[in-house]
């Protein structure tokens, strides 16, 4: 699929499209794959899947501005309106299905690319001063949490950590 044809699909469908990028030596693509195909039986068919595999299209998945995989991209009517990069829970996939068909774009919960790209400059900043500084092991230990602050949301342990947290907070 080239990205002229991929960029056209998305723009003339009828229907919204969720776009799977995904590789075969991936084991979360390859976990994401039944759980994606269920959702989109439950759907009826009112959504579209898409299945992108990154190292057959990598210009397509750049065009799309995937970092990692999976990545599931929805669209309607050409426009992107969610994202969700790593194994989503069935609740996430559901909710991905929902802003699909109500065209409700959804709110990231992780920092904006520009923030991404700052948190971890300063954290560049930081270890290469504590490098060039002695070592100073106190600039190094600062930059490792700068620099997981920029990545934390696309980290699975620490999601599987965080919905374990938030389940014993609530009396799960």
């Amino acid at each position: 699929m080239s990205t002229t044809s991929l960029r056209d699909q998305l723009l003339h469908s009828a229907r919204p499209i969720i776009v799977d990028v995904w590789a075969p030596w991936c084991l979360p693509c390859r976990t994401l794959s039944p759980m994606l195909e269920q959702a989109r039986r439950q759907y009826g068919g009112r959504v579209e899947v898409i299945k992108l595999n990154a190292d057959e299209s990598p210009e397509e998945a750049q065009a799309l501005g995937v970092l990692g995989i999976p990545t599931l991209v929805v669209f309607r009517n050409g426009q992107e309106i969610a994202r969700r990069t790593g194994l989503p829970s069935p609740e996430e996939l559901n909710a991905l299905f929902e802003a699909a068909l109500s065209g409700q774009a959804q709110r990231s919960a992780g920092p904006s690319r520009a923030d991404r790209a700052l948190r971890l400059f300063a954290a560049l900043v930081l270890f290469g001063l504590g490098v060039f500084t002695g070592p100073s092991w106190v600039l190094l230990a600062v930059s490792a949490p700068v620099a997981f602050s920029a990545v934390y949301d696309r980290c699975p342990l620490w999601r599987a950590i965080r919905a374990r947290l938030q389940g014993a907070g609530s009396g799960s």
